[in-house]
């Protein structure tokens, strides 16, 4: 009996402590994007903390990954429709892609974003040790997270997401 009564107000403790996160979490305790330095492909260097002003979609694929090969049609597809508007894409290749497999992924599908390699994982580790690919990263014009989805987005969400953010003064 004492031990049941134990694990109720046990298990109550831990509902309560979620519910107080997850609160948290919807009042706005925006995350912060990475301030991190990149090479493109093209041999030049930038830093995320360039991008502040813009929308910026963050990318981390592989040219392994099925599920990204997939997306990538509606990656191009999402940066031609909002370039131009204040929106940016960033495509980071995942540390154990081969460099001569993403550039000729990058050329042969022609894309139109910022690609870069991230060799020794520091972009991955930075927006929260990135693991899984697709992982996508929405980052508003303040350098705030405002999303992360891992696996391929609803790409219509995502846009109603992207048109309500660029719209923000």
């Amino acid at each position: 009996m004492k031990l049941t009564r134990h694990l109720a107000i046990g298990l109550g403790a831990v509902i309560l402590a979620a519910g107080a996160t997850l609160v948290a979490l919807s009042v706005g305790t925006a995350t912060m994007a990475p301030d991190v330095a990149y090479t493109r492909l093209d041999g030049s260097a930038a830093r995320t903390s360039d991008l502040k002003g813009k929308v910026v979609l963050v990318n981390f694929w592989a040219t392994s990954c099925t599920t990204c090969v997939k997306e990538m049609p509606q990656i191009i597809a999402t940066h031609k429709k909002y370039a131009g508007k204040g929106f940016d894409t960033l495509a980071v290749a995942m540390s154990y892609d081969p460099p001569a497999y993403v550039v000729n992924f990058a050329q042969s599908r022609q894309l139109p974003f910022t690609v870069v390699i991230d060799n020794l994982g520091h972009m991955a580790q930075q927006f929260g040790d990135v693991q899984l690919t697709p992982t996508t990263v929405l980052i508003n014009k303040r350098g705030e997270i405002v999303k992360r989805y891992v696996g391929e987005p609803d790409f219509a969400a995502l846009h109603a997401l992207i048109d309500r953010l660029i719209a923000e003064a």
